[in-house]
């Protein structure tokens, strides 16, 4: 198997046309390809520049979590500081853990920063939502977002060989218009909700409306998650 590292765009889509097969989740493809054979070629976009961006608003597919520090939002930077191992970190990427998982641990906080996806494919390079990416599992190459004006992560406690823990994000972002919105996002199990309700009137009144969409329907635990972590979220000084 021939291991392609493409260091552009251009090179990378030529890869692909060649039928390279990216290698982003590693730890899983391999267990497969072990299985049922490897591939002639294979693609790892750790040297391509515009795959390994940290900084504000931007986030590359290549950039492996233990990277991933002050330059980006609490929520974010929380979600990866909760996976695995120390080990864990120092391999997995973000491009890995939104495609190549079935855990998605960052998926939460990308969902509540309101985060779009660049796509590679060999004939272009477009943006598009995270429901595109969770759907059809393209090659990543980077999330972009607008930074919140506060935000948070909580990932409760769970048995070793259990269910995944559940999960809440949530962050508070200004609307077109100035209005305060907050997006909260959930892991419960292997399912994630995302809903937004308006934070104008205070924690209380976010809280009831989140009650009355789908994340009301958790069970008591979660749901208490969630409340704590809005309540937390919407009372420190910067949501002001």
């Amino acid at each position: 198997m021939w291991l392609r590292l493409p260091t552009s765009v251009s090179e990378a889509q030529e890869f692909l046309s060649d039928g390279a097969v990216p290698i982003g989740g590693a730890t899983l493809v391999w267990a497969t390809w072990q299985r049922d054979g490897f591939p002639d070629q294979a693609m790892s976009l750790r040297d391509l520049p515009e795959a390994n961006t940290v900084g504000r608003g931007t986030l590359g597919a290549a950039v492996v979590l233990h990277r991933i520090g002050d330059d980006v939002p609490e929520v974010l930077r929380q979600a990866a500081a909760t996976v695995g191992t120390g080990a864990v970190r120092r391999t997995a990427t973000v491009g890995g853990n939104l495609v190549g998982s079935t855990l998605r641990c960052l998926l939460p906080a990308a969902l509540v920063l309101d985060a779009r996806a660049t796509v590679l494919e060999p004939d272009r390079l477009y943006e598009t939502d995270l429901a595109e990416v969770v759907a059809k599992r393209p090659l990543l190459l980077g999330l972009k977002w607008n930074d919140p004006s506060v935000s948070g992560y909580r990932k409760l406690a769970a048995e070793a060989g259990g269910p995944p823990p559940f999960v809440v994000a949530a962050a508070v972002h200004a609307d077109a218009d100035g209005q305060r919105l907050l997006r909260v996002a959930v892991r419960d199990g292997y399912e994630v909700l995302s809903e937004t309700a308006p934070c104008g009137a205070g924690a209380e009144e976010a809280v009831e409306a989140l009650r009355r969409t789908d994340l009301g329907a958790l069970d008591a635990t979660a749901w208490e998650a969630v409340r704590e972590q809005v309540i937390d979220v919407l009372t420190r000084p910067s949501a002001g």
